[in-house]
């Protein structure tokens, strides 16, 4: 029910006025109208159309409809910064399916759509999604609660769920928001206690394509700040101006608030911000955490979108059987899946949201005052999470799901203070507090704050969501004591396990002074942890909403049956192929959105111990999607990946045993060889003896040059290292993706002698790579692909010096329709011109013989005859010149 006043419905501030003016007019007509949907489930049809904002700016839009007849709810669905309205097509037809009218669209500057980036700019962005309201209040198939006024939702995650709370601020006719992962302030998310996270904004300026894509006074404002370091109060206005927290007292409607653990971005501090602001209006507010975030982990899809539809059933079509889940829940991480190596997460919940100090209970800490230094130029900085880096597939995603990640602090560069081991074990469930006492040399003082659970030996410590607190101390020479809020995390403390309070000078993604420092901390209290009581899980069954009975899992599986949406489960290791390092079979991979085309087709090949595998073919062939699939990263279509008798899928827990090399490795500059390789393999969680990092080593034959730092070294010297990180564990198969990229000839020589020291050990390397003349001299073996199929495989000698690649010398050139001519003759699959005459490849039943009777016929000059074996010219015929 809507509790609001007809009189005060339609836009509020500004968008009052742009909506009486501004007429929306569509420039593409009625649009294209597809049938997106199954057979079983309401016809949706999707129109697109470019509507006009006003100003001459243009905003490229997507209207999906199922074909029931009836008035029903609408919802705007947003995307994520750098995307477009594409990104959000499949959850736009699974609401219109659901019995939505959904609208999509690309914000100004993404996509289609033009104008500049405005960061939400309530000018911009916000009065076009008010535009967008006027327009679905006119379409026939939307229910409406007065003229003009649509039943509409909001949803989006990061960018567009930043503009689903802005139009409820802004908007009085919209009726219920879900945003997910996104800011409240986005001046607190940037400039976090006044210190500058230069790499994620740097990362935004990229991904909107550069400053000159903002508008100008962003643009500038970006530039001031990044120049100086030091974020100024015309730059927090300016981002405070289009935050959510601007128009806090007039977000009024029920929200579903998603936000994750693993953000360093957007942490749970902004989420919970908003929860207490909508709360404080009067409005119904869930609060729900999830695995994943910006930095990676799991977004847990179904279950959010799943969740974001009931949200909208009971506050848009009014249905109060719709189970939207409790008032605050969690997602908890409980170890790995030993079948597929994914992370196995479990809810947790409460009735109530407790915020981030709820049940608080002091943790004693000891350590005396200690001194630290600021280094000159903030260098090296101290580690914590990695932007940009742990959305990747893989690795970083799936340890930050784990609550694993990478961390780093340089000697003298940062205090510490310890607890003694727990006598039981801790669930954390919010922000822990601390407060310190600071000294500076210099006038100000930027520190970074931080909590790991360390366990008992002492060595292994966990930074819960890679996630620090930076502050900056203003008149630090006279001493101030402060007060730290930490990152709001979800984390249990085993017992025996202790919490390490640390202070660090430097962090790689904000900005430090430049100048030279020493700073003195000291303790002025314990440290006082969050443990959320009133949150459940473990022996405590979950919610029907996420744990369904037998009986309704049975009827859903039937239900997906029939709907034709495949399940898939991991098949058991086959025993015959224990010791066979790669088996292929059968294995395709359609484009996306096609039923016919294939980037990979039915490809079977075999790889055993101790060879050197080419993996060869020209562009498009389908070498890196099959290297994508055999490393777990995408899964195919049809066919299977057998790595010593298990069949690989994302995660799988053989992958284990493969290294890879791929596109080269990003290394930190500062640091020296060995100091990147031990800090990568920390990031993997296993243990340091498992590295056999001088093995590796010795294999890269990097020799002194592991002491230097990375900058130092040539690209010949970072290709090695990459390749030296990609052995370390020693796995027994190892993938290099042109790993000879970049490299002058001797660098080439060095790197063909690793790959064949590798393999000299029983190991197996597969290597794809464009230099056909290194291929020959490296590898065993071969198997060349042209247009996603498998052209031929074997032996080198066997594919160099098989008779069916012939040389045939002309004593002058063949003109191009004689070679045309030769290419369509029986028993020859290709021709090709050489600088000598033609290479010509043989079918199963062509001979010689025959060849050289069908070319005097064609009158070709011939003047030799004989096999060819260079591979470059045998690769050539075999893909039929199309390199």
């Amino acid at each position: 029910m809507d509790l609001r006043l007809p009189g005060l419905r339609g836009p509020r501030g500004p968008r009052r006025l742009f909506a009486a003016v501004a007429a929306v007019a569509v420039l593409a007509g009625a649009g294209t109208w597809t049938a997106v949907a199954s057979d079983d489930t309401p016809a949706v049809r999707r129109a697109d159309r470019v509507l006009d904002v006003g100003d001459g700016v243009r905003v490229d839009t997507s209207y999906f409809t199922s074909a029931d007849s009836g008035r029903r709810p609408a919802v705007l669905l947003g995307h994520g910064f750098g995307g477009s309205k594409d990104d959000v097509r499949e959850q736009a037809e699974e609401l219109a399916g659901d019995g939505y009218a959904v609208l999509t669209w690309s914000a100004r500057g993404f996509g289609r759509s033009t104008g500049e980036i405005g960061l939400n700019d309530p000018e911009g962005e916000v009065a076009d999604v008010s535009r967008l309201i006027d327009w679905l209040a006119e379409r026939p198939e939307v229910r409406l609660d007065q003229d003009g006024d649509p039943r509409v939702g909001v949803t989006g995650a990061s960018y567009g769920g930043a503009i689903s709370l802005l139009a409820a601020g802004y908007d009085d006719r919209v009726d219920a928001i879900a945003p997910a992962v996104t800011y409240w302030n986005l001046a607190d998310a940037l400039f976090p206690n006044g210190v500058f996270k230069k790499l994620w904004a740097g990362i935004f300026v990229n991904s909107g394509g550069g400053c000159d894509a903002f508008e100008a006074r962003l643009c500038a404002m970006y530039e001031r700040v990044a120049e100086s370091g030091t974020p100024d109060a015309e730059a927090r206005e300016l981002l405070e101006r289009r935050s959510p927290s601007a128009v806090a007292d007039r977000i009024d409607v029920p929200t579903l608030l998603v936000q994750g653990q693993s953000d360093s971005l957007f942490p749970l501090g902004q989420a919970d911000a908003a929860a207490q602001a909508i709360r404080a209006n009067g409005a119904p507010v869930d609060v729900d955490w999830i695995a994943g975030g910006h930095d990676g982990g799991d977004p847990e899809t179904d279950r959010v979108r799943a969740r974001v539809t009931s949200w909208f059933d009971r506050h848009l079509k009014g249905d109060k059987g719709a189970d939207t889940g409790p008032a605050f829940r969690v997602t908890r991480t409980g170890g790995i899946d030993s079948t597929d190596g994914a992370a196995l997460l479990r809810g947790a919940s409460a009735d109530s949201y407790p915020g981030l100090d709820s049940g608080r209970r002091a943790i004693p800490l000891t350590g005396r005052e200690q001194s630290f230094d600021n280094p000159p130029g903030a260098a090296p900085p101290a580690v914590s999470a990695l932007p940009g880096i742990g959305g990747a597939a893989g690795g970083l995603s799936r340890l930050s799901s784990l609550g694993v990640g990478v961390s780093l602090d340089f000697p003298g560069q940062f205090a510490r203070f310890e607890s003694a081991p727990l006598g039981s074990d801790l669930r954390i469930t919010g922000s822990p507090k601390a407060t310190v006492h600071i000294e500076s040399t210099s006038d100000d003082a930027v520190l970074f704050a931080k909590v790991y659970d360390v366990g008992p030996d002492g060595t292994q410590q966990v930074l819960p969501s890679q996630l620090v607190t930076p502050v900056r101390v203003e008149d630090a020479k006279a001493g101030q004591d402060v007060t730290l809020t930490l990152p709001a995390i979800d984390h249990e403390v085993q017992k025996g396990h202790r919490l390490r309070l640390v202070l660090s000078a430097t962090d790689l993604g904000y900005a430090s002074p430049a100048a030279p420092a020493t700073y003195q901390a000291s303790l002025q209290g314990d440290l006082e942890v969050p443990t959320a009581p009133g949150v459940t899980t473990a022996a405590a069954p979950l919610p029907a909403w996420v744990w369904w009975l037998p009986l309704t899992a049975a009827v859903l599986a039937a239900a997906l049956l029939l709907s034709g949406r495949r399940r898939t489960t991991t098949p058991a290791p086959d025993p015959a192929l224990a010791e066979v390092p790669l088996q292929i079979t059968g294995l395709s991979k359609r484009y996306a959105r096609s039923a016919d085309r294939y980037a990979v087709r039915d490809v079977s090949f075999r790889v055993e111990k101790g060879q050197v595998l080419g993996l060869l073919g020209p562009n498009g062939a389908g070498k890196t999607t099959t290297l994508r699939m055999l490393m777990g990263l995408i899964r195919p279509d049809d066919g299977e990946i057998r790595v010593f008798g298990h069949a690989i899928r994302p995660g799988a827990p053989v992958l284990s045993r493969v290294g890879a090399f791929v596109e080269g490795a990003g290394f930190l500059p500062h640091l020296s060889g060995r100091e990147n390789l031990e800090l990568y393999w920390r990031a993997t969680g296993r243990p340091p003896a498992d590295a056999h990092l001088d093995e590796a080593l010795e294999i890269a034959g990097l020799g002194d040059a592991l002491a230097r730092a990375v900058r130092t070294y040539s690209q010949g010297m970072r290709q090695r290292l990459a390749i030296a990180q990609a052995m370390l564990g020693l796995p027994d198969l190892l993938i290099l993706d042109e790993p000879t990229n970049g490299l002058d000839p001797p660098q080439i020589r060095e790197m063909r002698e690793v790959m064949i020291r590798y393999a000299a050990a029983g190991r197996t390397v597969i290597v794809s790579s464009h230099l056909l003349a290194e291929v020959e001299q490296s590898c065993t073996h071969l198997v060349v692909m042209d247009r996603g199929r498998l052209v031929q495989a074997g032996p080198v000698g066997e594919i160099i010096g098989s008779g069916d690649t012939l040389l045939v010398g002309t004593a002058t050139p063949v003109e191009e329709p004689v070679v045309e001519k030769i290419a369509a003759l029986p028993g020859v699959t290709s021709a090709v011109r050489a600088d000598d005459g033609l290479l010509v490849h043989l079918g199963a039943d062509g001979t010689p013989a025959r060849l050289v009777a069908e070319l005097v016929r064609l009158e070709v000059p011939v003047a030799s005859v004989g096999p060819h074996r260079r591979l470059e010219d045998v690769f050539l015929t075999l893909i039929g010149g199309s390199a």
